[in-house]
């Protein structure tokens, strides 16, 4: 297994103070958590942290866009050296754009497919807002532009093209606001595509270990055998994880987000896994560090060490 750390806050909108989000943070705290240990972890990758710039960049209305776009050929290149070394990479972000460097690496190492776990479908484009009144912030969009939609910037990329992602080949599992009047006022068209969803309400009505099971039979029935997870953990219930950038009711707990993830990478269709959105400058006393350090390494490393997960949680 290899850790590599991405110390992002590109893809987010400042602060309501007017400072840099503090999801860049998050790999190193992690680090520090005892992260490398807990996966077992054969190497880490660090990558530079990228400069934060606050004004719009030339020749985009995404915020950051070109910052965006060349961080992430940096981390696809790590990625695509980990899968062809046959390894699991475990990238940790840092904010929801990590995602798009991660799934360009991996098609381009042979795989295919995304699982998308996230309290919010992150599927703003063009076609559902007006790109003149305001930046973009990718993290709000990392789901539509891996699916091809917006700006060429962050959906057209080398050796492949676009999309990252075909609709047919993406589960989005976790948004908890589809049942509220605004969501159809803003990333609502989501429902009208080809990609599989499963509300965070749906997943706590039917359970976790079910829910798990329909993904897998998904991607068992379009033929993915090689499938990136990507977890934003605001899909954990504010309750328990209210360090992230846009915390929120329902969600899940520590071990019902362990279980979905140990899962699935006990599947065998898992190729790789980032975890994003952490902020510890919403922790001061990292206070949340050390489960979710337990939380993503029970996951990653497969059920039968999330048994541990349920005694130390």
């Amino acid at each position: 297994m290899s850790l590599v750390l991405a110390p992002s806050n590109l893809g987010l909108r400042p602060t309501e103070s007017g400072g840099q989000p503090g999801t860049w943070r998050a790999p190193q705290a992690l680090l520090d958590a005892g992260l490398a240990h807990a996966l077992d972890a054969g190497e880490t990758v660090p990558l530079e942290r990228p400069t934060y710039e606050f004004e719009a960049q030339a020749g985009t209305r995404i915020r950051n866009g070109l910052s965006i776009r060349a961080f992430s050929l940096q981390l696809s290149e790590k990625v695509r050296d980990i899968l062809k070394r046959n390894r699991f990479p475990v990238v940790i972000g840092g904010d929801c754009s990590v995602l798009l460097g991660s799934l360009h690496g991996m098609p381009l190492a042979g795989g295919r497919g995304l699982v998308h776990i996230d309290g919010h479908s992150d599927f703003f484009h063009p076609g559902n807002y007006d790109t003149t009144k305001r930046l973009g912030s990718a993290a709000g969009m990392d789901l539509a532009l891996a699916s091809g939609r917006g700006e060429s910037l962050l959906t057209d990329w080398p050796e492949i093209g676009k999309p990252l992602a075909s609709d047919a080949d993406i589960v989005q599992l976790g948004e908890r606001d589809a049942e509220s009047p605004s969501f159809k006022d803003s990333y609502g068209d989501i429902v009208k595509t080809g990609i599989t969803q499963f509300t965070i309400q749906r997943v706590l009505a039917d359970g976790v270990d079910a829910t798990a099971r329909r993904v897998i039979a998904k991607l068992e029935a379009r033929g993915l055998d090689k499938v990136w997870l990507h977890v934003d953990l605001d899909v954990l219930d504010q309750f328990v994880m209210p360090a992230v950038d846009s915390p929120g009711s329902p969600g899940l707990d520590y071990l019902q987000l362990t279980e979905l993830v140990g899962t699935l990478c006990d599947s065998g269709r898992i190729f790789g896994a980032n975890f994003t959105i952490y902020d510890p400058e919403r922790d001061p006393e990292a206070r949340y560090a050390s489960p979710l350090v337990r939380c993503i390494a029970d996951g990653v490393c497969g059920q039968s060490r999330a048994e541990g997960a349920r005694r130390r949680i």
